[in-house]
């Protein structure tokens, strides 16, 4: 486990830092997706999670899902093109739990890339603390435990 300024980043996952999404190939050539830490704290408290529906397409940059919390509501946005396979049907009743569990509970969905290479433009391993860090410095992040 990597942590930057209480932000705990598991080792095995490749991470979209601009766009604080977390992907974990999940078997069968599906991505499982969620927000990092970062996100839901920019975020504040995670409300509500609305999905793109199973069979939509995603394209790099675009929304996968919107999420919204009491006072900002905003899209999650794909680091990679692909399919929507699956979603969390139970983030979407209980949209809390992405807040405390945001890499169990708080998964969002299952992707099916269009390329085999799609993890190319994402940061994973020793790569990620730097990555993070920079974000963080740049952007005045304080960190998970602010605020």
């Amino acid at each position: 486990m990597t942590r930057v300024r209480g932000c705990d980043f598991p080792e095995g996952l490749f991470y979209d830092v601009p766009r604080h999404v977390w992907y974990l190939p999940d078997g069968a050539g599906l991505v499982r997706a969620g927000m990092t830490p970062v996100g839901v704290a920019l975020a504040r408290e995670v409300l509500v999670f609305t999905p793109k529906r199973p069979g939509r397409r995603v394209e790099p940059g675009k929304a996968l899902a919107t999420v919204e919390s009491a006072k900002w509501a905003g899209a999650v946005r794909a680091g990679f093109a692909g399919t929507v396979e699956a979603v969390n049907e139970t983030l979407m009743a209980r949209a809390t739990a992405a807040n405390s569990d945001c890499y169990g509970a708080g998964w969002m969905m299952l992707i099916r890339p269009d390329s085999p290479d799609w993890q190319a433009p994402l940061v994973t391993g020793a790569d990620i603390a730097p990555a993070y860090e920079a974000w963080m410095e740049e952007n005045g992040f304080p960190g998970c435990e602010s605020g």
